[in-house]
């Protein structure tokens, strides 16, 4: 890349960084309204000739194809960003997202259709999986690079906020509708939520049409002959360590937040028998508490660093992993939305240092790709969790201890990540304007 520097102010990165946070978190309202609804909806209208447990196995699989998705999405989206655009690309995946999931609002059930049920459900979850798998990674890319360096922290933690505001949104929105006769619910209910991605999407897109392209990327742009025509193999070719760091420190991320909700909510309602009700009230609570926490520990990622602050959040999170659970265990609701909201909060730590580290892990003709591989990757192995940390259960008579377990392993990982991570930094040609006195 040339070494022009480049000026950005901070009102331009604010700007970008919340319409960057808006497309976000449309992206995870309707990516864990999934995860929540296959806890309590799908297993009982999509997998009905199953027993319970089997049942959820299989809704849990379905919500893991998503995952699986994501490392396709981080290479088809990532190409488009790092070829034609960060901005095309981040329109092209809020459109997806919005679209598959206001679909499975209309999908007749088991019961109606058959087995085609929950196939259709299953093209509806990948079509999700591509779009989120280009969605996160375009979005840190868009704040960092408009953000001045000595604040990419805070800008790079707010596209973070979508996953609490996500939460909120969707666990929301199944709660209203909880509310409902369980007749209704079944029957219609379970779909509004689903169906209100439709408007999001009109709010998101607006938005993300505002947006101007990245600074780095127009830069970038008058070398076109030196891009890469497949950024993603540039990526396992010349930046595999990199990739690998960026893997690890990403897990816990993803991991351990579908861990303490996902798993959660159906270990809590079908392992231990409690209202669906408190398991997502819980997942609420713990949702605004997230909010602080990620814009705090973003401003932290600017004086520690990156890579310290994902070192630090898995010796945390690890630290905490079983009394979590312990309470848990207990079936008192104040004490099971205590336990959610440490759990949640501790990995927030390294989620508001992720897109930090990943964004200055790769040079700016590899960043959409590199960023998006590895989170999405990370997100194809965690998403897998659920359906495991379940497996594992049954096998093992029904002990939470082993969710804690795979959450220490996961943490650990996640601090082995960060730790070199934080070595490998990029640092690019940025100039603040607010600094030079512009």
């Amino acid at each position: 890349m040339t070494t022009t520097s480049i000026t950005v102010t901070t009102t331009d990165a604010r700007r970008i960084a919340v319409a960057a946070f808006a497309g976000t978190a449309l992206e995870w309202y309707d990516y864990f309204l999934f995860g929540t609804a296959a806890a309590i909806v799908f297993n009982r209208l999509y997998f009905t000739t199953l027993d319970p447990v089997a049942a959820l196995l299989a809704a849990f699989a379905t919500f893991g194809v998503g995952f699986v998705a994501r490392p396709i999405g981080a290479v088809l989206f990532g190409a488009i960003g790092d070829r034609i655009g960060r901005k095309p690309a981040l329109i092209l995946t809020v459109v997806l997202i919005g679209v598959a999931t206001g679909l499975i609002g209309f999908l007749p059930d088991y019961a109606a259709i058959g087995v085609l049920a929950p196939i259709a459900l299953a093209v509806l979850r990948l079509l999700q999986g591509l779009a989120v798998g280009g969605e996160w990674g375009g979005a840190v890319t868009m704040a960092v690079e408009h953000a001045p360096i000595e604040q990419r922290g805070r800008f790079a933690a707010l596209p973070q906020l979508g996953s609490p505001v996500g939460t909120l949104l969707s666990s929301g929105a199944i709660a209203l509708v909880l509310l409902m006769p369980p007749e209704s619910f079944d029957a219609w209910g379970w779909r509004l939520p689903f169906l209100a991605a439709f408007p999001l999407l009109l709010i998101a897109l607006w938005m993300r049409n505002r947006m101007e392209e990245s600074p780095v990327f127009l830069e970038l742009a008058k070398q076109a002959d030196s891009m890469p025509k497949v950024p993603a193999l540039v990526v396992f070719r010349r930046s595999p360590g990199r990739l690998l760091a960026g893997i690890g420190a990403s897990l816990l991320g993803v991991a351990g937040f579908y861990i303490m909700t996902t798993f959660v909510v159906g270990y809590g309602t079908t392992t231990l028998g409690l209202p669906r009700e408190w398991l997502v009230n819980a997942t609420l609570i713990a949702a605004v508490v997230q909010i602080g926490a990620l814009l705090i520990c973003g401003r932290l990622t600017e004086r520690f660093g990156a890579g310290r602050m994902s070192v630090i959040g898995g010796i945390v999170t690890a630290v905490v992993a079983f009394p979590v659970f312990w309470l848990i265990d207990t079936g008192e609701f104040l004490l099971i939305a205590l336990a959610i909201t440490i759990g949640t909060a501790s990995i927030d730590i390294v989620y508001a240092a992720a897109g930090t580290l990943l964004s200055e892990l790769f040079p700016p003709e590899q960043r959409y790709s590199g960023v998006s591989l590895s989170f999405n990757i990370a997100g194809a192995i965690g998403g897998f969790l659920p359906l495991i940390a379940t497996a594992l259960l049954g096998a093992t008579g029904g002990g939470s201890w082993i969710a804690a377990l795979l959450l220490v392993f996961v943490a650990a990982l996640t601090a082995l990540g960060g730790y070199f991570g934080g070595r490998l930094r990029i640092i690019d040609n940025v100039v603040s304007a607010d600094r030079a006195g512009a």
